[in-house]
């Protein structure tokens, strides 16, 4: 059986983690953030189109908006029928795929237990969530956190923190509520009230365990709830067995797969 597309909940997650710099161009969304994070540098083909020569001239267009950013050119294409011509047109031309990644989703809310009164709850990201998030899951410098603290900061947000027994931060999560995105009608998350997407769960390596995480994830759940959040998703690495199978007893279920696909760097002769 083929994956169904799942339209509306692309817009929620683009909404969840807004670029710097965002452009249409004829179905797609080109978006741009310094390099930082493959989702904020990344084509979201929102529509992707069917002709592959119409997919070719798009494709261009794609390629000199990236170039002229000195940023790779990189697709989030989304397993479903609506992406099999963008992908077909890609592997002709030698994209690599990378990071597959699992869409889940968690219907009509929740039966989060009672809010955990140490982990702690704010609307902003501390310093302290910042460190321990990036030194888990972040790619670059001060300068890149900063572009980084920029895009969480675009989507409101709860941001959530646990402390080890000697009162170091040990694990972290953010639930991004994307305010007025417009996901049509229909049951499940991304067809109309407010869904939220679980982002940035990350535990210091050596507090792994010992259940941080799922104290984090309960906690967010709980203040969703309480914020009259329906419906929740979430994105892990297909990889991440450990993760996945945190989620997996939360209740979420997978609704969908994406990868990224990047062009491959071309070579230039040098030398003899």
């Amino acid at each position: 059986m083929e994956p169904e597309p799942i339209t509306g909940l692309e817009a929620l997650m683009d909404a969840a983690w807004p670029a710097a710099e965002a452009e249409e161009s004829g179905g797609w969304v080109l978006r741009a953030a310094s390099g930082v994070t493959q989702r904020a540098n990344s084509v979201w083909p929102r529509e992707p189109g069917l002709d592959p020569h119409g997919l070719l001239a798009r494709l261009r267009e794609a390629r000199l908006w990236y170039r002229n950013r000195r940023l790779p050119l990189i697709f989030q294409v989304f397993e479903d029928p609506r992406h099999a011509a963008l992908n077909a047109v890609l592997d002709a031309e030698g994209f690599t795929r990378q990071s597959e990644t699992l869409v889940l989703a968690l219907d009509g809310g929740t039966d989060a237990p009672a809010a955990d009164s140490d982990v702690e709850i704010s609307a902003d990201p501390s310093e302290e969530w910042l460190r321990l998030w990036w030194s888990v899951d972040g790619r670059g410098d001060d300068t890149a956190l900063a572009v980084a603290r920029g895009i969480l900061e675009r989507c409101p947000a709860l941001y959530a923190l646990v402390r080890d027994e000697d009162g170091r931060p040990a694990a972290v999560g953010r639930l991004a509520v994307p305010p007025g995105v417009a996901c049509g009608t229909g049951g499940g998350v991304g067809a109309g009230g407010l869904s939220g997407g679980l982002y940035c769960m990350a535990t210091r390596p050596d507090a792994r365990r010992r259940g941080f995480a799922s104290r984090i994830l309960q906690a967010l759940l709980h203040e969703g709830d309480a914020k009259g959040v329906g419906s929740y998703w979430l994105l892990v690495m297909a990889s991440n067995s450990g993760a996945r199978e945190l989620y997996t007893r939360a209740g979420f279920h997978t609704v969908g797969r994406y990868l990224y696909r990047q062009e491959r760097p071309k070579r230039h002769l040098t030398g003899c």
